[in-house]
Order: structure tokens, then sequence, then C-alpha cells
């Protein structure tokens, strides 16, 4: 059985540090995330998308994920990342999976309310955790889109509300961030995080951090953000490492070459993202 991330979290909250938490898609990109991990001596979080999971099939990447904690150095657990269903959570709980993000912030307030509460009843008597996200970043990531004009940043009041009724383990807000690239540097609301901090106990989560500045995520850091989540700052790094090779060797057909630079690279922003958390030597 994997772990919940209550607890991870909870120990992040209170000693003031963040724990990481990255997107993987295969075995590959798992391994080189608790590599880097295990070279920081950090606790670490694998998430995967409904769409990784549909892609390489639900029971393969949980195992992966399983059996890379059973063997790590440092704790590590999975994590299900913008799913956005009861429906699509249920089976990946059912067959370990202690940690969940179920994502109607797309949603009415009361809507949202619903469908979270449904996810926890469900999933903490499993002895799992639930994050739910309040507010709607910009961007895109897989199959979630919200153009600039549609996004909304969480509102205190609202949010202290949210938690009290869901019962959730963490909230997601939205301060600024946007899922994928950014074409301009982000802008985050450290007065909002602030006055969200003051009124919610549970962890807080940033979503979208890739490509914020270095000093922004250890001044969300600082102010209250327990999780903080990466996913194309990897994709991008492990794809050009990949692509650099094989132009250089275009003859290469064997995986276990052209995927060594990919994962090391992948191992080199994960080290790098753990100093920004200030979980590295946390483990």
């Amino acid at each position: 059985m994997l772990l919940s991330t209550k607890h991870m979290l909870h120990q992040a909250q209170k000693k003031g540090y963040a724990v990481p938490a990255f997107n993987i898609h295969n075995l590959e990109t798992a391994l080189a995330v608790v590599q880097g991990a295990e070279a920081m001596q950090s606790p670490v979080i694998l998430a995967a998308t409904p769409g990784t999971l549909s892609f390489n099939g639900r029971p393969y990447i949980t195992a992966i994920i399983k059996e890379l904690a059973q063997q790590s150095k440092v704790p590590v657990t999975f994590h299900l990342d913008h799913h956005e269903s009861f429906e699509d959570i249920r089976p990946s709980v059912d067959i370990g999976c202690r940690s969940v993000m179920i994502d109607a912030s797309h949603d009415p307030f009361e809507e949202n309310v619903r469908k979270v509460q449904e996810v926890v009843h469900y999933v903490q008597a499993l002895g799992g955790t639930v994050e739910a996200e309040l507010g709607r970043l910009g961007g895109m990531e897989e199959h979630i889109s919200v153009k600039e004009n549609e996004a909304t940043l969480t509102d205190p009041l609202s949010a202290k509300e949210f938690v009290e009724r869901t019962s959730i383990d963490s909230l997601a807000v939205a301060i600024g961030t946007a899922h994928g690239l950014y074409k301009a540097e982000p802008k985050l609301d450290f007065e909002r995080l602030k006055a969200i901090r003051a009124l919610v106990e549970v962890p807080l989560v940033l979503h979208g951090a890739s490509g914020v500045p270095d000093q922004a995520i250890i001044r969300a850091v600082e102010l209250g953000i327990c999780k903080v989540n990466i996913a194309t700052e990897l994709k991008i790094p492990f794809t050009e490492a990949l692509r650099d090779y094989l132009k250089a060797h275009p003859q290469e057909s064997d995986p276990r070459k052209y995927f060594l630079p990919a994962k090391n690279a992948i191992q080199q922003v994960v080290q790098e993202k753990i100093l920004l958390c200030g979980s590295q030597g946390k483990a």
C-alpha cells in the first residue's frame, strides 16, 4: 500500500518547507525523479494525470510507483493530479493510491463542494488524503485549458468555507500561477496567499510552478505553501536531452543509451526544485 501524503504535508507545514510533487509519465521519468530526491535526501510525491494513467495503464503506473516507494531510501508516494470525477478516482484508490486531487474548480462553488465531499467520504475512510482546488488557474495542461480571462483567484473567505464544508486535507490555491508555459513572468499575489493562510489551517498547494521565478517560489513557501507541483519543467529538458542525443547519434537504437541523458536532465531539475522547496535533508 502506498503512503498517504497527509504526514508528509503536515511535517512540511510544521517545519516550514514544501514537498515537491513531480508529474511522471513512465518508468524512466519516475526513476529519475526518485533518484534526484535520494541525492538530496528529500521526500517526494510522484503525480500522474488522467492522461498519463490512460496512456500507460492505471495498474502499470501504480505498480511502478509502489516498487519505487518500497525500494527508495526516501519517502515516496503516489498522487492523482487533476482528476475531475469520483468515477475516475475510485479505481486508483481501490488498487492502492492513497493521495488524490479532485479538481472541480471549473464548477460553481456548491457543485465543487458536492463533488469534493463525495471523494472525501470514500478516500478518507480508507486512510487516504484529498486535495481540492478553489479558484481557477489559467493556461493549458493536457485536457485542461483555461483562457486568461477565465482564470479566477482564490477568495480567502470562500476558501475558509470550502475547507470547513468539505473536510479536505489540502487546498490548491490560485494566486497568479498558470499551467504550462508562461508568456510573461507571472506575478504571484502574496497578500492573497497571506490572507488565505490566516483563515485556512490545512496545507496549501501551489500548482503551475513550472517557470515561476525562484524567489517567488521561495517566498510562497515562506508564506505557507506546503506542496509545489512541477510538470512542464520536467518534460521540456527530458525531450531536449533526448532530441540532442539522437541528433548527435543518428544511428543509435539502444533506449538504455538515449534515455540516460534525458533522465539526467530530469534529475538536475528535480534537485534544483527541491532546494527551492527547502525539502533537502528532510527525508
